[in-house]
């Protein structure tokens, strides 16, 4: 793998493969070195949004509970990976080919039999895959990607899906939650401790 990866204790009693965060900025800068095009690895770390709606879900485990489980732009997967054995069947997925071969060592390492990994990108999503409960996690972050997002998102909403999505505050999202507004349903705001400091996320529930 171009990040080397550690085993690192994710939550109390699982530990999953991870790119060694000393080493990614380092091999980032070597990278972009050579290619100025090389995309920054924003898969490669646990973000808030991703610890938030992990502790959602574990207050609240009738989301999971033997539904068809979709986590859609997951980097490390942390939510799926801590609800995986709740769910009926899990796809866990990222853009990045990366993210998706460490998510496949990950779920090996597991030994999870009834979750897979997925590269599946929303600006080209396949028409078959289909979820009772999708997750997204802070993916809503680039202005430039909100439109495919909504429509991907309303498709799954049109489809019978429940949506659950967790955001931080950020300015440009505004324009984004707007957008949601009709399909919201419930709005919880959930505070998770990151790097010593208190960060407040928002997480949505949506559906028809």
């Amino acid at each position: 793998m171009l990040y080397p990866d550690k085993l690192i204790n994710v939550q109390v009693g699982l530990s999953l493969y991870m790119p060694d965060p000393e080493l990614v900025k380092p091999v980032y800068e070597e990278m972009l070195a050579k290619d100025a095009t090389t995309p920054f690895p924003f898969w490669a770390r646990i973000w808030p949004s991703a610890i938030a709606i992990t502790a959602f879900l574990k207050t609240e485990t009738n989301w999971i509970e033997g539904k068809r489980v979709l986590e859609l732009g997951a980097g490390i997967g942390l939510p799926s990976f801590v609800m995986a054995g709740y769910a009926a069947e899990l796809i866990i997925s990222d853009h990045a080919n990366e993210a998706v071969r460490l998510i496949e060592k990950n779920i090996h390492y597991t030994g999870l039999q009834h979750v897979k990994a997925m590269q599946l990108d929303w600006n080209d999503f396949p028409d078959d895959i289909t979820a009772e409960i999708l997750l997204l996690s802070d993916i809503n972050y680039a202005d430039d990607q909100f439109e495919p997002l909504l429509i991907l998102i309303r498709k799954f909403l049109e489809q019978g899906s429940t949506i659950l999505l967790s955001t931080p505050h950020r300015i440009n999202v505004n324009p984004f939650v707007t957008a949601l507004q009709p399909f919201i349903q419930r709005s919880v705001l959930q505070t998770v401790e990151h790097m010593n400091q208190l960060i407040d996320i928002r997480i949505l529930i949506l559906s028809f």
